[in-house]
């Protein structure tokens, strides 16, 4: 069973590394859709997705352009993320929540203060949140749909 929970953990991080770098140039920045974020919603189905989706998340930011702070500030809101998706798992509406709100209020401050992005912090967070939200709800939430009905991938 160990071998299973490593094998998904490490399938998890590799989609969500590959997602994001192959779709760079929408990945990163204050009006980001991060696509590989829609799979903050595998910890309903999986918790080998919590460390999944962390270490895919830090090594894509390891090799994004905005350096160690967004390491440890973007890897820590998709770990708060995932958690609370995970937490949220038997009411499946609400998984995709998580992410987003982690992700608006995490790296929308960041944007602005550590990057001096030229945007208001409210819109700094709002962007993001944004983003996040089409993400998740948009295309994680359908995954989440179509993976449960699915589940022996994941049981």
């Amino acid at each position: 069973m160990r071998s299973k929970y490593l094998v998904q953990g490490a399938v998890i991080a590799a989609v969500y590394t590959a997602v994001t770098l192959l779709l760079m140039p929408l990945s990163y920045g204050v009006m980001q859709i991060r696509v590989s974020e829609a799979l903050t919603v595998l910890p309903a189905l999986t918790p080998a997705a919590i460390p999944g989706l962390f270490v895919g998340c830090l090594v894509s930011n390891m090799l994004g352009p905005y350096g160690v702070i967004d390491m440890v500030l973007g890897s820590t809101a998709t770990l708060l993320a995932a958690i609370g998706s995970y937490k949220l798992r038997k009411r499946a509406f609400l998984v995709p929540l998580p992410p987003v709100l982690a992700n608006g209020l995490i790296i929308g401050p960041m944007l602005y203060y550590v990057y001096a992005v030229p945007v208001p912090f409210w819109a700094c967070i709002f962007w993001v949140a944004l983003g996040e939200a089409i993400a998740c709800y948009v295309i994680g939430f359908p995954l989440l749909k179509y993976l449960s009905k699915r589940s022996s991938i994941f049981g």
